[in-house]
């Protein structure tokens, strides 16, 4: 018995003792030199960080065990951890702000750049061909010009109002100066402008170019309008979505991720992956913009390969002058067929004593002009770039920002601040209570699957109103950019009346060399003439018979294509309000 007894006792020191449980890590060391190091790094005040481990019976958020933390330090602690998490989120979508910022800079110089060039090449070359002439009427076109930037800039009226003022003023000017010889005074004038904007259409002094000019440039400027508002619209949306707020249940999340290692005194353990990503997914749950951030970027793309190919903003700004000069060299041409429906149906002219007469316009110059001009390459570049490289940088660009939402989690997690590597899987990591493996279920970031975060105590009622109002502004720039794409007007409810209807986009590509084959206009239903317009000779003023005509038609002719705009707003709007 006494031989067992001391076989006992010399075995007994080889047994080995019970496990270490959660939170031995600590008890093994009771130090806080470690938190204490890093807390310090951080300004905290080392008379709230006792030297050891104490009794965390006060903690809140982190497990009520031995600590390194008062309440004030775990308080402190909290707040910081939703500040890094917020920091994480806009910092990794802080690369999409900034491109679609510089993006949106980009393009709207390039526009305006290529409209002054236009209007600097027109005043060249009609300078060249009229000289004196159009010195003194260069406030015409001049308007147009500041018109077409207004309409551009937002700020200005309908283009078919622009373009139909500047034809009008042009003819009260050109007309006379075909006929030096006699005086017109402002109710023959006013007679000649309703004779002209009849709907009849048997006086056409400028032939096809009025119309072909409307086609070239307000589809032009409708889409470069909704490309540029596109671009800036998807910059405030991301920049807002991207200041994530933090909720109740998501702050203790955040803090037992990476607020609570400081706490049991083991600031290097870094969290599992899984734990990070389930903690990130709940608090970004319904936060994000998907599936129409990719409707929206998908319509950026379409719209900017439109702009660079069949409603090209070079090609429609370069042949301004080109449409104006036919237009003139048509009345010049057929200056005896126009002059004698004018005498008939205004009546014959006072003729003017012989010493009063005006010289008539050098026709045979301007026409030799400009058939060179057009022989001649025309500039490609404005603003230090072209469409075509602007387009391939925004395409390269976009490629990135596509899944971002989807992507985010993993993105937050991949910081070594929130988890372990995913190479470190197998190594122990912060469980939340402790040393180990995390082995709750990892949950996907769609609503559904939400509903069973571990971790996270997800609200079942949908995105909050901020969320819903951000998704409503992308679709509706969505939709704004698909029917620009069509050549439609969402903003204006202004329907293109030469092109409604399948097969519109490849009309207008047809009409945009200078010197194609007309499109024969569709018979639009009769509407009675209005007097003239006249606010003075340049800008916005001058006569025009078909002023109130331009706004008859938007809201009269068009009935028919302005309930679409407001269907496909109506249909945003109840897509995101109804059930979830």
């Amino acid at each position: 018995m006494s031989a067992l007894r001391s076989l006992l006792l010399l075995l007994l020191p080889l047994c080995p003792g019970p496990g270490p449980g959660p939170g031995s890590e600590a008890k093994v060391t009771r130090s806080c030199a470690e938190t204490r190091q890093v807390l310090g790094a951080r300004g905290y005040s080392l008379n709230l960080i006792p030297p050891a481990l104490i009794s965390g019976e006060h903690l809140r958020v982190c497990p009520q065990e031995y600590t390194c933390c008062s309440s004030e330090t775990e308080q402190r602690l909290i707040r910081e951890t939703e500040a890094t998490f917020r920091g994480l989120v806009e910092d990794s979508g802080s690369f999409m702000v900034h491109t679609l910022a510089v993006r949106h800079r980009k393009f709207d110089e390039f526009f305006l750049e290529m409209l002054s060039v236009a209007q600097h090449s027109l005043t060249q070359l009609f300078s060249h061909s009229y000289g004196r002439l159009y010195a003194q009427h260069a406030l015409i076109f001049n308007g147009l010009f500041s018109r077409l930037r207004d309409f551009y800039g937002e700020s200005g009226e309908g283009l078919d109002d622009a373009l139909a003022d500047f034809w009008a003023q042009l003819l009260e000017r050109v007309f006379p100066l075909l006929h030096p010889q006699y005086s017109f005074p402002p109710d023959y004038l006013l007679c000649l402008s309703r004779l002209a904007s009849s709907t009849d259409g048997s006086l056409q002094p400028f032939g096809d170019s009025p119309r072909r000019l409307r086609l070239q440039v307000t589809r032009t400027l409708v889409a470069a309008r909704a490309f540029v508002q596109g671009l800036e619209t998807g910059r405030e949306v991301v920049s807002e979505a991207l200041k994530v707020p933090v909720f109740g249940s998501c702050s203790q999340a955040l803090m037992r991720l990476i607020g609570c290692p400081l706490c049991r005194g083991v600031p290097s353990l870094l969290p599992c992956q899984g734990f990070c990503l389930n903690v990130v997914r709940g608090c970004l749950s319904n936060r994000g913009l998907e599936p129409d951030w990719g409707s929206y970027l998908d319509a950026l793309l379409l719209l900017a390969e439109k702009l660079q190919g069949p409603f090209s903003f070079e090609l429609a700004a370069e042949s301004i002058g080109v449409k104006i000069s036919e237009g003139l060299m048509y009345l010049q041409e057929n200056s005896v067929k126009v002059s004698a429906q004018v005498f008939q149906e205004c009546g014959p002219p006072h003729p003017v004593p012989a010493r009063n007469r005006r010289a008539p316009a050098p026709r045979e110059e301007a026409g030799r002009l400009w058939t060179l001009v057009a022989e001649e390459e025309r500039p490609t570049t404005a603003a230090g770039t072209n469409m075509h490289r602007l387009v391939w940088e925004l395409r390269e660009r976009l490629a990135r920002m596509r899944g971002f939402w989807a992507r985010l989690s993993l993105t937050v997690c991949g910081d070594s601040r929130m988890a372990a590597d995913v190479s470190q899987e197998a190594a122990p990591c912060w469980t939340g209570a402790g040393r180990g493996r995390y082995l709750p279920p990892v949950v996907g970031g769609s609503p559904a699957e939400q509903l069973s975060n571990p971790e996270v105590q997800v609200d079942v009622s949908g995105p909050d109103v901020p969320t819903r109002r951000r998704r409503l502004q992308l679709r509706a720039a969505t939709a704004r950019m698909k029917a620009a794409a069509l050549g439609h007007d969402l903003d204006g409810l202004d329907a293109d009346e030469d092109a409604s209807g399948s097969g519109g986009g490849q009309q207008y590509a047809d009409d945009w060399m200078a010197g194609a084959a007309a499109v024969v206009p569709p018979v639009r239903p009769p509407r009675p003439p209005y007097p003239p317009r006249r606010d003075g000779s340049g800008g916005r003023g001058g006569g025009s018979a078909r002023y109130n005509q331009g706004r008859s038609r938007s809201r009269g002719v068009c009935v028919g294509f302005q309930t679409q705009p407001i269907l496909v707003l109506s249909l945003s709007a109840l897509s995101l309000l109804g059930p979830r």
